[in-house]
């Protein structure tokens, strides 16, 4: 794998303050999105960005960055790929994870690839057909950015994400990073028992490889889950989250245009 399964880490981390100003919708009549939408005269006429969260789902923290990306002039759909079934911050430590993943908390929810990927698929298709994009670019956090790298490939159904950033990513595999056909950018943390460094130098080599564009950036003092739960009253914590998301801002910025 080109980043181990998700884990504790995960869950665990910090809600930022703020008042949302997008608001919630559905995709295919069926699983929730967050729609956060720029003004007319900043907006990104075909360009839109969709958001494939960690697995806390459509919370605080990725509705205030999801408005922060439409203020970039990037209309931004917040995906709820757990079909109604996201974790709380701050699990217990004896969680099941696994058991989640593979059964979801009712028994009967799955939360795998097949699961997950037609539900991806739809806000792909939505994004297109209700919103006008011509050229959609995603960022993928931790649980996301499997999602992610599965649809930045040339083959149906797994197509339709032109440019893709990604943070802390868990649960990629090294054929599925293999497979991608578009520009790339990772976010790393230095202490990360998922993206560790030898996954980070595996995923280097198959990028490489590839010969598109990617980029790798390791930001040190900050752990799994920084870019999006990080603990803002912390300098390093704080600094390290702002330039995370400036450089998916650049990314985009640079090759979604």
């Amino acid at each position: 794998m080109a980043s181990n399964p998700p884990s504790k880490c995960c869950v665990v981390g910090f809600r930022h303050e703020g008042e949302p100003t997008g608001s919630m919708t559905k995709v295919a009549d069926k699983w929730d999105a967050y729609i956060a939408t720029p003004s007319d005269s900043q907006k990104k006429s075909g360009k839109a960005l969709l958001f494939l969260p960690d697995i806390i789902g459509i919370w605080q923290n990725s509705k205030l960055m999801a408005d922060q990306l439409a203020a970039q002039g990037y209309l931004t759909l917040v995906l709820d790929i757990f079909n109604g079934d996201p974790l709380p911050l701050n699990r217990p430590d004896d969680f099941d994870f696994m058991g989640w993943m593979t059964k979801g908390s009712t028994g009967d929810n799955p939360h795998t690839k097949e699961a997950v990927d037609p539900i991806v698929q739809a806000a792909i298709k939505a994004l297109k057909e209700q919103y006008g994009a011509t050229k959609i670019g995603a960022l993928g956090y931790c649980f996301g950015a499997k999602s992610l790298v599965r649809h930045m490939s040339t083959t149906a159904p797994f197509t339709g994400i032109d440019v893709g950033f990604i943070a802390h990513p868990s649960f990629v595999d090294e054929k599925e990073l293999a497979a991608i056909n578009g520009p790339l950018s990772i976010a790393a943390a230095e202490t990360d028992s998922i993206f560790p460094a030898e996954k980070r130098h595996k995923s280097e080599e198959i990028l490489k490889e590839k010969g598109l564009p990617y980029q790798i950036n390791l930001y040190s003092q900050v752990v799994h889950g920084f870019a999006m739960r990080a603990d803002l009253t912390k300098k390093q914590e704080k600094f390290a989250r702002e330039q995370a998301f400036a450089q998916a801002v650049s990314w985009f910025g640079e090759y979604l245009e």
